[in-house]
């Protein structure tokens, strides 16, 4: 019995057909195949029915695959382990990000993180909250940056910061005069939001008074860039929210139709999330010191309400 051996059946079990499982190992199908043939006599049970379309996993393969699951697991951490060790922190880490964050968060971190840690092979990308959560269970990715709390109890969860909201107001709509808005400033049927499925979307729907969009305008838009949606909102007597970061770098015109929350102050609490068996766990800690060290000052670590600098 060898590792592969057991990628190779964990990847069958995830495909539920050899040739994909294959394209996902790199190897041929012939290889694979070849190979949990040699587990399966080893073993001698049946993993896979090979009988059915698609390929289904016998009770006992179901089993096997779950323990398979664990040793692999055990075998990463004491890799991780004699690397800490030696301070040899390196290897793959794949990290997934909403995207109201990611667009303003990784340009902040990356270039010192890739020059502190030449050894390690990051790879970000973009996806919805439920995603990350679905792909973490999986282990299909290491860790994720998101908006918390979250209905999954079992991920860890280590706070990064916590970020105001600002309203981003048409230079037409109603409240455009004003300098400071509050909460029940807001109803949501002149708001532009992102598609279904975004967090963002449920955030602003919390933070807006009325919730009623029976009387919503006649055309209806569906986006999942906050970018899309400020320029909806510059076109038309309208406005959403933006998180803190999303307002470091806009043009000075821009800038003219952000307003500040009065009293109490929105805000979302962004995480660092992983799954609690993480065998990377020192490049996990590197990532998270980099991101809290590069973040600006007027965001805090600690909970409570934040007043950015003006």
């Amino acid at each position: 019995m060898t590792l592969t051996q057991l990628k190779y059946i964990i990847a069958v079990s995830e495909t539920l057909h050899f040739a994909e499982a294959a394209k996902k190992c790199f190897v041929t199908q012939p290889t694979l195949s070849m190979q949990i043939q040699k587990l399966e006599d080893w073993l001698q049970v049946k993993i896979f029915d090979r009988s059915k379309s698609p390929v289904q996993m016998t009770e006992v393969g179901k089993k096997v695959v779950s323990q398979a699951k664990e040793i692999l697991k055990e075998s990463e951490r004491l890799e991780e382990l004699v690397k800490e060790e030696r301070g040899d922190i390196s290897g793959n880490f794949r990290l997934g990000i909403i995207p109201t964050i990611a667009p303003y968060l990784v340009p902040l971190f990356l270039k010192e993180f890739s020059e502190a840690f030449p050894k390690v092979k990051l790879k970000i990308e973009e996806m919805k909250t439920r995603d990350i959560l679905e792909l973490l269970q999986k282990e299909h990715i290491d860790a994720g940056i998101l908006a918390t709390p979250v209905s999954n109890k079992e991920i860890k969860k280590d706070v990064l910061y916590y970020e105001p909201f600002h309203a981003f107001i048409s230079p037409t709509h109603q409240l455009a005069e004003k300098t400071r808005i509050t909460e029940d400033d807001l109803d949501v049927k002149d708001a532009w939001l992102l598609e279904e499925g975004h967090c963002f979307r449920d955030q602003m729907l919390k933070i807006c008074h009325n919730t009623d969009r029976s009387e919503y305008r006649n055309v209806t838009f569906s986006s999942g860039s906050l970018e899309t949606v400020k320029n909806m909102v510059k076109t038309t007597p309208s406005f959403t929210l933006l998180p803190h970061l999303a307002t470091q770098n806009l043009s000075d015109y821009d800038k003219s139709l952000v307003k500040r929350f009065s009293g109490e102050i929105p805000t979302r609490e962004i995480s660092i999330v992983s799954s609690p068996n993480l065998a990377r766990q020192t490049i996990l800690k590197s990532l998270k010191d980099v991101i809290i060290h590069n973040m600006p000052e007027n965001l805090v670590h600690e909970k409570g309400i934040v007043i950015p600098v003006e």
